[in-house]
C-alpha cells in the first residue's frame, strides 16, 4: 500500500519573532493613542500612558473636539477631504491614463519619459516644497486650496506602478481584438482597460489618499490662514498653542483629534481590502 506524506511548510522561529516584535512596534503607538484619548486633560499627566485612569471621557473629548474654537476641527476635516478627493482622486486618474498610455503605446521619447519618471520617484517631496512655494507665490496661488491640490495631482510612483501593472495585466491581443471589433481607443480604455487595471488603480488610490491625508510640510509652508488648514497642520497648531505661556492646555483634544484623523484611513483600507487582495492573485490562476 502506497503511503503519502504531507509536507508541512517550514516555520522560521527567528522570522516569527521578528514579525511579532514588528507587530508590537506598530500597535503600541496606536494603543497608546486610543487609551489617552479616553482621558481628561488633568489625568493625562498623572497616569501611565498605557493604562486607563480617571473617568472615561472619550465621548466628551470627541464632542469638545468638534466644538472647540467655533468648530474649526470640522473645517479642517472638510479641507482635508477636499484635498484628498480633488488631489488624490485627480492623481489616480492621471496616473492611470498616463501609465496605461506609456505601457501600451509606442512613441518617440518613450525611454526618456521612463527615465524621467524613475528619477521623479527618487526625489522626496520635501525637496520640491520650497521651489513649489516660490513658483506658486509668483502665480499668486499661495494660501488657497489650489496650492495643495495642484501639487497633489502629480504622483510619479503611482504612474510607474500603473505602467508596470498595465504592461502585464492587459494583453496586447485583447486590445487588438477590441480594435478589430471597431472600438475606438477611448472606448477601449473605458470599457476594457479600466476593468483589468482595477486592482492597480485601487492600490494607487490608497497610496495617494494616505499621502495626501498625511501631507504636512507642503500645507505648512503654503497656507497661512487657519481656515484652509488640513487636519495635520491644524492639530499641530493646537499642540503649539497648548504649550505656549498662559494658553489653555488642550492636549486631550489633540490626542482625540489625532484618533479621529486615522479613522477614515482605516475605513478606506477595510473597504478596499478585497479589491486589493484580488489583485495580488490576479495572475496566479491560468484561464
Amino acid at each position: 500500500m502506497a503511503t503519502f506524506s504531507v509536507t508541512r511548510p517550514r516555520k522560521s522561529r527567528v522570522l516569527t519573532a521578528v514579525m511579532a516584535l514588528y507587530l508590537i512596534y506598530t500597535l503600541v503607538p496606536l494603543v497608546w493613542l486610543v487609551i489617552n484619548a479616553t482621558k481628561t486633560q488633568p489625568t493625562l499627566f498623572t497616569t501611565s500612558g498605557l493604562a486607563f485612569g480617571g473617568p472615561f471621557a472619550l465621548f466628551d473629548n470627541i464632542g469638545e473636539t468638534f466644538t472647540y474654537d467655533n468648530g474649526i476641527f470640522l473645517r479642517w476635516l472638510g479641507n482635508t477631504l477636499l484635498y484628498v478627493v480633488a488631489g488624490a482622486g485627480g492623481a489616480t486618474v492621471l496616473a492611470t491614463a498616463a501609465g496605461y498610455g506609456l505601457a501600451k503605446y509606442r512613441f518617440p521619447g518613450r525611454r526618456a519619459v521612463f527615465a524621467v519618471v524613475l528619477g521623479a520617484v527618487a526625489v522626496p517631496g520635501t525637496a520640491l516644497a520650497v521651489p513649489t512655494f516660490l513658483m506658486f507665490s509668483e502665480l499668486g496661488l499661495t494660501n488657497t486650496p489650489l496650492a495643495i491640490i495642484i501639487p497633489s495631482l502629480i504622483s510619479p510612483f503611482g504612474l510607474y506602478l500603473i505602467w508596470v501593472y498595465a504592461a502585464d495585466a492587459i494583453p496586447d491581443e485583447l486590445l487588438e481584438a477590441a480594435r478589430i471589433d471597431g472600438a475606438g481607443e477611448i472606448r477601449i480604455f473605458l470599457t476594457v482597460t479600466l476593468r483589468q487595471l482595477a486592482p492597480g488603480i485601487v492600490t494607487v488610490a490608497l497610496f495617494t489618499v494616505v499621502s495626501t491625508w498625511n501631507n504636512y510640510f507642503l500645507p505648512l509652508i503654503m497656507l497661512s490662514e487657519p481656515k484652509w488648514y488640513p487636519l495635520t497642520v491644524g492639530l499641530n497648531q493646537w499642540s503649539a498653542q497648548a504649550s505656549g505661556a498662559g494658553a489653555q492646555p488642550v492636549y486631550h483634544l489633540v490626542l482625540t483629534g489625532s484618533l479621529l484623523t486615522i479613522v477614515p484611513l482605516v475605513i478606506a483600507f477595510l473597504l478596499m481590502q478585497r479589491y486589493w487582495q484580488s489583485g495580488l492573485s490576479a495572475g496566479s490562476v491560468k484561464q
